[in-house]
């Protein structure tokens, strides 16, 4: 066999064998979000169009956490190092840097259009966000991995973040211990220094297993209480099943140190 049947037989098996063009999907377009602060400013958030981490919904916990955030911004944003873990569009980041924080590290999984994403939210809130430099990062993060690359943003001899935001991740119940273990790395250890956990349960009979997480961070080292409740008008995914009073309920808690002379 020539050289050129070899080719032409190759150039026909390519044929045969290719996927048609529309044999995949068409990607999902990215959505947004309207919110409007307290303060009067309305922020535009882009959302993915899809991510199996679930990146692509504005969730309840970002926006409560937002709001509890605005009403102790004098202990929780003004002056503080912030971080978010899994913040998705980074609502309660980016008003935070507005409201006063010294330094906010939003960071999400290290998949590129999410961080991606998170870096068009702040680069479309530039209008009304403080001028100083840097002021607000995102990066990409793996829960549970070294803390090491998180410090890089803070100014040098800082040990860690004041306040940390996790909103709506416990439903990652295999993920509990390394949240537990991102929060020992990175809250510094100051009777300041608070982790702010909101969440809703949207499997309701995993209920239980959302509040396991609690009990890990107990035993890690951390008081635990309950600073929030409340019931939003309707449920986010209206054809789930389970209780539905649970399922627009946002709880909040907060993680503080137990015994900083350890």
């Amino acid at each position: 066999m020539s050289l050129d049947e070899e080719d032409i037989i190759d150039g026909i098996g390519e044929v045969l064998f290719q996927e048609p063009s529309d044999y995949y999907p068409p990607p999902k377009p990215a959505t947004f979000e309207s919110k409007t602060l307290q303060t009067g400013e309305t922020l535009r958030l882009r959302l993915v169009g899809h991510s199996p981490l679930w990146g692509h919904h504005l969730w309840n916990g970002a926006q409560m956490v937002t709001d509890y955030l605005y009403d102790h911004a004098l202990d929780l944003v003004q002056g503080r190092n912030i971080l978010e873990l899994g913040a998705g569009a980074g609502l309660p980041s980016i008003a935070a840097a507005i409201w006063g924080a010294k330094q906010v590290l939003v960071t999400d999984y290290p998949d590129e259009d999410l961080v991606e994403n998170m870096r068009i939210n702040i680069d479309a809130a530039k209008d009304i966000l403080p001028q100083s430099a840097n002021k607000i990062v995102a990066k990409g993060h793996v829960w549970g991995a070294s803390a090491d690359p998180l410090f890089s943003c803070l100014r040098p001899g800082c040990c860690g973040f004041d306040t940390l935001i996790l909103a709506d991740l416990l439903f990652n119940h295999s993920q509990h211990a390394a949240l537990v273990s991102t929060i020992q790395s990175t809250l510094i250890r100051s009777s300041h220094a608070r982790a702010l956990v909101f969440f809703t349960p949207y499997t309701p009979w995993k209920f239980d297993k959302d509040m396991a997480f609690f009990d890990l961070a107990h035993k890690a080292g951390f008081r635990v209480t309950k600073v929030l409740q409340k019931v939003m008008d309707k449920v986010m995914f209206k054809d789930d099943r389970g209780d539905e009073l649970l399922r627009r309920t946002v709880f909040g808690y907060e993680l503080r140190w137990e015994n900083l002379d350890l």
